[in-house]
C-alpha cells in the first residue's frame, strides 16, 4: 500500500521536528535542491564518460602550472567583478 501525499508530508513534518536543531540546515539545503530544476538536472545527469582530450589535458595541466606559479592563489572576486565593470553588490542582485 503506497501512503498518500498527505501522509507522506505528516511522516516529513515528523520526522523533522525529532532532529536536533544543528541537523535542520542540512535537511533545508536538501529540500531546496530537490526544489531547485537546476540542481536537480545536474544531480540526474548522467555520468561524463566522454574521454579527455588532449587539447584538455594540456588546458588543465596550464591550468595547473598557472595556480602553482601563483602559490595556490587565485584571482580575488572582487578583481573578477571589476574586470567585467560589476560591483559586489550588483553582482549578488543579478542572481535573483
Amino acid at each position: 500500500m503506497r501512503p498518500n501525499s498527505a501522509n507522506g508530508k505528516e511522516q516529513a513534518h515528523e520526522l523533522i521536528d525529532r532532529l536536533a536543531p544543528s541537523q535542520v540546515p542540512a535537511v533545508v539545503g536538501m529540500l531546496e535542491a530537490l526544489l531547485e530544476p537546476v540542481s536537480r538536472a545536474v544531480a540526474n545527469a548522467p555520468e561524463d564518460d566522454e574521454p579527455e582530450t588532449e587539447a584538455e589535458r594540456r588546458a588543465v595541466a596550464g591550468s595547473k602550472e598557472w595556480f602553482k606559479r601563483r602559490r595556490g592563489r587565485g584571482i580575488p572576486h572582487e578583481k573578477v567583478l571589476a574586470e567585467f565593470n560589476l560591483a559586489p553588490h550588483r553582482a549578488k542582485q543579478r542572481k535573483r
